[in-house]
């Protein structure tokens, strides 16, 4: 089924077909595209923006990584991140918290000193699925790095729970988890991590004013992240799924609602791919997150299946995202 890829590649088209969407409002998306949104790629190649580069950034710096431990990670992350940072192509409109936190990452200081501390955008979470979709990882790998991918620029506890709750969400729908029960799955994760700080990947990223503890400081991001998951439980059970989903679930420019309104995109329709990417593009808060999260959670149920065959060699970066699909599946 290929799902790895499946996953990578409908993150990408998701991000393209959110692009020209992400700063309009859900009237003028619908006047466009119709209330289904678009479900069409656009130009040779599809453009992405910044949320594929810098989830191309995370797969292949753990391609590199000697070691997927906190200290062989992060460096090549890092080096990653500044090399992001500094190409030609980052020029699409990038989050100004990523770029903070790349100018202070590149004169090496500790990257907790680094981390832009009261963010939760969903910068942290939007290129974390390749922690899901690598194979071989424990949990704690997979736990621990998509944590610390988040903590580099966006130092917010829910921008961590925010990030493993996605890349945990991609992973078990490659496993062959059943849709239907990825929700409560999510939720119940919430509860039994509520209080675990894993200091071996953070370090002292918890300390600041006001916190007392590694543990009060973690268990607040994962409380701001299940109430974001109950009100897409409350969405799904009311029915009417038609409109703008933001009014359900969050506009998505943080991290937890980016989380939850892809997840309503995805689960009013699990088994039509091509409609969830349409349905994330067709709102009015952060489009291409939301569609992006929305595929790869898609992709990675569905494998490349999933995709129209002619997509494939049209989207940007196409050598790369089939580079780390290749080397995954």
């Amino acid at each position: 089924m290929r799902n790895a890829s499946g996953s990578l590649y409908g993150l990408a088209y998701g991000d393209s077909l959110g692009k020209p969407t992400e700063f309009q409002d859900y009237a003028t998306i619908v006047a466009r595209y119709g209330p289904g949104g678009p479900r069409e790629l656009d130009g040779d190649p599809a453009l992405v923006t910044d949320d594929t580069q810098m989830m191309l950034a995370v797969g292949e710096a753990l391609v590199t990584a000697p070691a997927v431990t906190p200290q062989g990670y992060e460096p090549v992350l890092r080096r990653a991140f500044l090399d992001w940072a500094a190409s030609p192509d980052n020029n699409r409109a990038p989050g100004m918290t990523c770029l903070r936190a790349c100018a202070d990452l590149s004169d090496g200081r500790p990257w907790q000193r680094a981390s832009q501390l009261h963010s939760k955008g969903c910068g942290a979470n939007m290129r974390v699925t390749p922690l899901g979709l690598a194979p071989g990882l424990t949990e704690d790998q997979r736990a621990g790095g998509a944590q610390l991918q988040a903590g580099l620029t966006h130092g917010h506890a829910t921008g961590l729970a925010a990030s493993e709750l996605t890349a945990l969400g991609v992973r078990w729908l490659a496993d062959g988890l059943d849709p239907r029960e990825l929700l409560s799955a999510l939720r119940d994760r919430c509860a039994t991590q509520r209080r675990i700080y894993r200091e071996e990947w953070l370090g002292d990223l918890w300390q600041r004013p006001g916190v007392d503890s590694p543990s009060e400081f973690i268990a607040a991001g994962w409380d701001e992240t299940a109430a974001a998951l109950a009100r897409v439980e409350e969405a799904l059970r009311r029915g009417d799924h038609s409109g703008d989903p933001c009014l359900a679930t969050g506009e998505g420019w943080i991290a937890e609602e980016a989380l939850a309104t892809a997840l309503y995109c995805y689960l009013i329709s699990p088994e039509e791919p091509v409609a969830v990417l349409g349905r994330g593009a067709a709102s009015s808060g952060d489009s291409d997150s939301i569609a992006c999260l929305a595929g790869a959670f898609a992709g990675a149920a569905l494998g490349m299946a999933a995709w129209p065959a002619g997509w494939q060699n049209r989207i940007e970066y196409a050598d790369r995202l089939r580079a780390l699909g290749d080397a995954w599946d």
